[in-house]
């Protein structure tokens, strides 16, 4: 399994695109401001309370402790961000052409997901001499989720896929954005979930991460994982009616 300074795979979601033929590596940032930094400025009470930063290896802590080696790293990628940007994105190229390597060993296309911890609008930001990083590698498939509606009606780069991310503070923004075709994306429990798969304009978001596979108009269900499962913010939806909302 490959572990790169910046960006791994080591994401059981992302393994699962494999079948569809792509390699997926996704950047882990420290969430929220964490680190000092803000890097989810929409993040809600119920985003911040289930945040999946804590899934997996980055909820294992030795007994007594509150860090482990994982969440370190996080910290230290997002400070680098901050406040050494050049190098960070110099290494985030690096990293891209490893991936890309990477991919065609195994037969694979590469995609990329930058904010698997985070929503930071990486349009915006330069790298060399390009806008971005997507016009850097204009041929890979970049993709995210986003709480930051104006970034959905806000013009992207060809090779970068945004799925909007409903919560429960931002449900009037979701409707609005799923009503002008694009995807938004909605977590709910299991019973919900089997209820609404059989519905049009519905999709498993479970089955891959390759939400720029998912066509558009259409409401992704993702369901609750770990701190999510317990869940009293709101930000889970639980029933029928809650769905009818968007």
């Amino acid at each position: 399994m490959a572990h790169y300074h910046l960006l791994t795979e080591a994401n059981v979601k992302l393994r699962k695109g494999e079948k569809n033929g792509y390699y997926s590596v996704i950047l882990h940032l420290s969430p929220s401001d964490r680190s000092g930094h803000q890097v989810c400025p929409m993040a809600s009470p119920g985003c911040i309370a289930t945040c999946l930063n804590t899934a997996g290896r980055g909820g294992m802590f030795k007994a007594g402790e509150t860090t482990n080696m994982v969440q370190e790293a996080r910290l230290r990628r997002t400070r680098m961000f901050f406040e050494q940007r050049d190098v960070f994105m110099g290494l985030l190229v690096i990293d891209i052409e490893h991936a890309i390597k990477r991919a065609r060993k195994l037969g694979l296309t590469l995609t990329v997901r930058l904010n698997g911890t985070s929503d930071l609008p990486w349009e915006k930001f330069r790298v060399e001499q390009f806008r971005n990083i997507m016009e850097r590698f204009p041929t890979i498939q970049f993709y995210d989720y986003t709480k930051i509606s104006a970034r959905m009606f806000t013009a992207q780069p060809v090779n970068y896929h945004l799925t909007f991310s409903a919560s429960e503070t931002n449900h009037a923004n979701a409707s609005f954005i799923l009503h002008t075709g694009r995807n938004v994306a909605v977590v709910v429990t299991k019973e919900l979930k089997n209820q609404l798969l059989a519905k049009p304009d519905v999709a498993d978001g479970d089955k891959t991460d390759l939400r720029f596979l998912d066509g558009s108009g259409k409401l992704i269900l993702l369901s609750a994982k770990g701190k999510a499962k317990k869940d009293t913010t709101g930000f889970v939806l639980r029933d029928y009616a809650e769905i009818l909302d968007l």
